[in-house]
């Protein structure tokens, strides 16, 4: 039997939170319970992003669309996950691998703190 996921009532108790941070970021979280399906293994739909000042997003974890791979790649007949990150305001997502929504949560604010101190530098 697999363990609970312990952070899971605390994301989604998160839900339409907004969160101010330093220099005029914000933070948006969205999550909700769906089926399980191949677009929502987990049974949560999620995006959780980093606002500057103007509203430009800077970074941000969801499963809300696949990432698509780099064109000189070949992927034909896999699986493209769903589970990924934007890492800056231009970046069409990367691959996450999704654990547990406790470590969601730890992994974005690290993501957090690493980008508004960048930003203030």
């Amino acid at each position: 039997m697999s363990d609970p996921d312990i952070g899971l009532d605390t994301l989604l108790d998160l839900d339409g939170s907004i969160l101010e941070q330093e220099g005029g970021h914000w933070i948006k979280i969205e999550v909700r319970r769906v089926p399980m399906s191949v677009h929502a293994l987990h049974g949560i739909r999620y995006s959780l992003t980093l606002h500057d000042k103007y509203g430009t997003r800077v970074l941000g974890y969801d499963n809300a669309h696949a990432v698509k791979p780099p064109k000189k790649f070949k992927f034909s007949g896999r699986r493209l996950p769903y589970d990924h990150r934007h890492r800056t305001s231009s970046d069409r997502g990367v691959p996450y691998a999704f654990e547990s929504a406790y470590r969601l949560l730890e992994d974005f604010f690290a993501e957090v703190d690493r980008a508004i101190k960048e930003a203030q530098q």
